[in-house]
């Protein structure tokens, strides 16, 4: 076991977050915290600046009379106010609710009123216009601070107010009782509750579950032992702010032991920004990395057959060695070191990938370019991951191995030694909000019962294999995981989400997804006139090409396995939608339901799907498309008659 670093935070004494802020600030007042980029340049904050905004928004907060019990709500986009109002609202023993910034209207408030928030911490206009015309169907908060003032002037609701105003109020209270503050924050303990988090909610509205100080903090040192940081190293935080693994890296971890966080100024330039900071760790998720790898694919369309040339045979070399457990120096040469530099990975010490499955096949590719990558499992219940790979033992199809606060099991395993996954660590979660009886069925005798599908290997790495639930058999018997597909498919650069069928069907089909911008760009390339999303889709060329790409996983995979029939969806899976979570899994009940005609058509004999359907977008507008989509078929079945039984689990 790695053993803790002296200069970390001791959580034993400092077991809350305000705590270990206030020491930080105390021994390392003038080291850098924080970065964020706005309007082109990288502003500083210091682990000082840190504090004196975290203490002035709690004087602030506390004498509007917000307090104990109280639940501030967050909802923007990854910023350091967003960290210093969670801090904040520790700090008084408030509970923090973090709001996913691309939420609905509908989504806010279901969160809003089911904590009953008092406050909401806004980012900009387009938040507050969010809780405004949300109007009186949110009728527990008292108060909404926005961050940014562009564009507030215009409105006059007596709840808003400007951060700017509350800081300067809270910097008069600290001045006229100077021990207040740490008055406040000695007062805090590590049983306290502290954070409401949203669950993914794949089948249902999310739950929020109860976390408290000290076992969260616990469990980041855990973490900490298992993948180490030092202090100064840089963490670019990307992936958003109330999911549970981003609230272990930019608050806990960054608070333990010292990192600093850098938040990029839009999603659109943050690989531009990640390359700027060259950061020690990264975090994102499969499809950000998916995204990667297929843009270096693209890019090498454009690129001279030199360079492909010089390209594939880099490529060749390093994937050699990593058969061997070595790296390939001339590879590094001609490719590996420019190509880490280009994508802003090279000063990476670690990576990690989680919140949803990899395809092995992109975890090897990267792991080839030399980025330190490794797989973490876990679920927002138990703190997040308590699995990872140690760095000399990585295996491409597990999750690694356990942390050393934390326990895994393996329960009711069938013939293949596969069964459900149970967990307990340290830092497990007390309970749902409001939802006991949902507790109850997920934790028993104080293990976490996971729902996934899994089994260990004989090196100890665990293997997640997808959830229970969705594990499926063909009417034919034969026994598949669409996930496990599914990422397979998603490692072509033109293929961004797929959906597997054939539950109870005789053979396998699947729903693709373009992956637009790079197939938008061959399609140039090739001289195919197009005008948007559903029109390109719907190219015969297009189809061949994802033919193509369909029929390199079938070569391996079982014959039992293997894709009959696609179809290539007139639009992206959406969340906004309901077609993903907020942490972009498939809601496979919410696909089955709404492209039930789509999916019956493909177990027909018929060669067309026609579809007269219309778009809401985000803002309101919507369009109508009209359009008839092709079942392409691989692999001739005779039609099936569709069952009732069929159709509502398909």
């Amino acid at each position: 076991m790695v053993q803790q670093r002296k200069d970390w935070a001791d959580i034993d004494i400092l077991d809350t977050f305000p705590k270990v802020l206030q020491y930080n600030a105390e021994h390392w007042p003038n080291d850098i915290a924080m970065r964020e980029k706005e309007f082109g340049i990288w502003r500083e904050f210091s682990w000082l600046d840190y504090q004196n905004r975290v203490k002035w928004l709690s004087l602030a907060l506390q004498e509007f009379g917000i307090g104990q019990s109280d639940v501030i709500g967050l909802l923007g986009d990854n910023r350091p106010e967003w960290v210093w109002g969670e801090l904040a609202a520790h700090a008084i023993k408030a509970y923090s609710l973090g709001i996913y910034q691309d939420s609905m209207h509908d989504e806010v408030a279901y969160l809003i009123n089911y904590a009953q928030a008092k406050v909401v911490i806004a980012e900009d206009e387009e938040q507050c216009d969010k809780l405004l015309e949300l109007g009186d169907t949110i009728p527990s908060v008292e108060l909404i601070v926005y961050c940014d003032t562009r564009g507030m002037r215009k409105y006059d609701d007596p709840r808003l107010v400007d951060v700017e105003t509350l800081y300067q109020q809270g910097q008069a209270l600290d001045q006229a009782q100077p021990e207040r503050y740490s008055a406040l924050v000695n007062a805090t303990h590590g049983n306290d509750l502290s954070i409401l988090c949203t669950t993914s909610g794949t089948t249902s509205k999310p739950k929020l579950a109860l976390l408290h100080s000290g076992p969260f903090l616990d469990h980041c040192s855990a973490y900490l032992r298992a993948d180490p940081r030092a202090p100064g190293d840089n963490y670019v935080s990307v992936l958003p702010l109330p999911w549970i693994m981003e609230q272990v890296y930019v608050v806990g971890q960054a608070l333990v032991a010292r990192q600093i966080v850098n938040f990029v100024e839009e999603q659109e330039t943050m690989m531009s920004d990640l390359r700027e900071i060259g950061p020690n760790f990264v975090l994102l998720a499969p499809r950000v990395w998916e995204n990667i790898v297929a843009d270096v694919s693209a890019r090498m369309m454009d690129s001279t057959p030199f360079k492909q040339k010089m390209y594939n045979w880099g490529m060749k070399l390093a994937n050699q060695a990593l058969e061997q457990g070595k790296r390939s120096k001339l590879a590094e040469f001609i490719l590996l070191r420019a190509l880490r530099d280009r994508l802003g990975f090279s000063n990476l010490t670690s990576a990690a990938t989680g919140g949803a499955a990899m395809g092995p096949d992109t975890f090897r590719y990267l792991q080839a370019i030399g980025v330190p990558l490794k797989q973490l499992y876990g679920q927002t219940e138990m703190c997040g991951a308590y699995t990872v790979h140690q760095s000399d033992d990585v295996d491409y199809d597990s999750v690694g191995v356990a942390f050393d606060n934390a326990q895994v099991k393996v329960i009711n395993p069938d013939s293949n030694g596969v069964g459900e996954i149970i967990a307990q660590s340290s830092g497990m979660f007390t309970g749902y909000l409001n939802n006991m009886d949902a507790y109850h069925e997920d934790v028993r005798d104080g293990w976490m019962h996971t729902g996934d599908a899994g089994y260990f290997k004989p090196s100890g790495h665990l293997v997640v294999i997808d959830r229970l639930k969705d594990m499926s058999e063909t009417s034919q018997g034969a026994r598949y995981s669409p996930q496990f597909i599914e990422n397979k498919l998603k490692f072509s650069p033109f293929i961004a989400e797929a959906v597997v069928l054939g539950k109870q069907r005789p053979w396998l089909s699947a729903i693709i997804c373009i992956r637009y911008a790079i197939v938008a760009k061959w399609a140039e390339q090739k001289g195919i006139a197009f005008t948007n999303y559903t029109n390109l889709s719907a190219q015969p060329e297009v189809y061949r090409a994802i033919r193509n790409e369909v029929q390199k996983v079938n070569e391996s995979l079982p014959e039992a396995q293997k894709i009959s029939k696609f179809i290539l969806l007139y639009k992206e899976l959406d969340a906004d939608d309901g077609e993903l979570t907020r942490t972009r899994k498939v809601r496979r009940g919410v696909v089955a339901e709404k492209y039930s005609d789509i999916i019956e058509t493909i177990y027909s004999d018929q060669p067309n799907v026609d579809v007269d359907t219309v778009i809401t977008y985000q803002d309101g507008t919507k369009t109508r498309i009209k359009t008839s989509l092709v079942v392409e078929t691989l692999i001739e079945h005779q039609p099936q008659p569709i069952t009732r039984e069929q159709r509502r689990i398909a």
